[in-house]
């Protein structure tokens, strides 16, 4: 039997990507204007640091509506206990950690740095290709 396939092998490697000391505001506008749900969050290092979602920005304008100002950085609104997946995990291990979560999408790390990114979908068009 052949190796599995990777999440290397199907990750997206090209992102969207935030940085925490970004205006909140501006990284709504990056949300929207490349109509994702969500992008992660990296220092200058190019680190993983957190995640930042459209509801984490509803969250930012409620506070805005009452405040009647934007006030915090993405940092402020990020989670930041974000659960990642390495690139060398083999896709059913993958396929498995998507089963037994209620996220959509990973980001993938490698020495604390963010390399790619893996969603449902990848992993579907994985599955299929490989035991289709």
């Amino acid at each position: 039997m052949s190796e599995l396939p990777t999440v290397a092998d199907y990750m997206a490697r090209e992102l969207i990507t935030l940085s925490p000391g970004q205006e909140i505001n501006d990284a709504m506008a990056v949300l929207l204007k490349y109509k994702i749900s969500g992008a992660p969050v990296v220092d200058e290092a190019g680190r993983l640091v957190g995640i930042l979602s459209k509801k984490d920005c509803l969250r930012a304008a409620l506070e805005a509506s009452y405040y009647r100002e934007w006030g915090k950085p993405v940092s402020g609104y990020m989670a930041d206990d974000v659960h990642t997946l390495d690139p060398g995990m083999d896709i059913v291990a993958a396929c498995e950690a998507f089963i037994n979560s209620t996220f959509r999408r990973f980001p993938v790390v490698q020495e604390g740095r963010l390399v790619g990114q893996i969603s449902r979908a990848d992993i579907l068009r994985a599955m299929a290709e490989n035991w289709g």
